[in-house]
């Protein structure tokens, strides 16, 4: 399989979290960020756009009961920028995460 859209790993975040989780959250992480970037076309349960945000995506990951997100954007359409990570354990996601992608999604395209 083809890859059709590129990572890339903006400053340390997305790396700090990834090497704090278990080899099967690990693994989990992998598959579906070999998802994000081999699909045509990424179904929703693995990738999805937050409306409030302009220009700011979730990366969905499921191991049993624990949900894990991965903050991201998209430049120039094929290469996909990682933010930050975080578990989820509760129904809404906590705005110092959100405060933190947008403030990294802003850094990224004012710096690059």
């Amino acid at each position: 399989m083809e890859e059709i859209r590129e990572l890339i790993f903006y400053r340390h975040y997305f790396h700090e979290f990834f090497d704090q989780q278990t080899e099967k959250v690990r693994e989990k992480i992998d598959y579906v960020l070999f998802i994000v970037t081999h699909a045509e076309r990424v179904p929703e349960k693995f990738l999805q756009h937050l409306k409030s945000y302009k220009g700011l995506y979730e990366i969905r990951v499921e191991v049993g009961n624990n949900i894990f997100r991965v903050f991201c954007c998209f430049d120039k359409g094929k290469i996909v920028v990682l933010l930050n990570g975080f578990q989820k354990k509760t129904q809404k996601t906590p705005k110092s995460q959100i405060d933190l992608a947008l403030k990294l999604m802003k850094e990224y395209f004012e710096n690059k």
